[in-house]
């Protein structure tokens, strides 16, 4: 089964995405806080994160960074989101995988996660 890490910090969007996921057989970690990926993606050995580019008093785009750039999560594939497609770019030379739009429908946000699963093991 695999492992998503959904990082929102919106309640209501955090949990529709874990049911989601959950209801497509993943297993999933949710926080709202930035401070804890790197333990859970250690603790829990995570296969993709699910970032959101605005979360509170950090941006998600420094978190994908850090991440990117430490050795021992560099190769895990992140999908950002937000409600605003002009950081799409940004995201995206942050070192995101892919970026999804908010809102969004189900099957666009599977595929996508399909999708940089596929890569990230080619």
């Amino acid at each position: 089964m695999r492992k998503v890490l959904v990082i929102e910090d919106d309640r209501v969007i955090r949990e529709m995405l874990r049911l989601i996921l959950e209801f497509n057989k993943y297993k999933v970690f949710v926080s709202e806080k930035a401070k804890d990926v790197l333990n859970i993606v250690h603790q829990k050995k995570i296969d993709v994160i699910l970032l959101d580019h605005f979360l509170f008093g950090i941006s998600g785009i420094e978190v994908c960074k850090e991440l990117k750039g430490n050795e021992s999560t560099s190769r895990i594939p992140i999908l950002m989101m937000s409600a605003l497609p002009e950081v799409e770019e940004n995201c995206l030379q942050a070192g995101a995988s892919a970026f999804l739009e908010k809102p969004f429908e189900k099957n666009i946000l599977l595929s996508k996660i399909e999708k940089i699963l596929n890569s990230a093991l080619a």
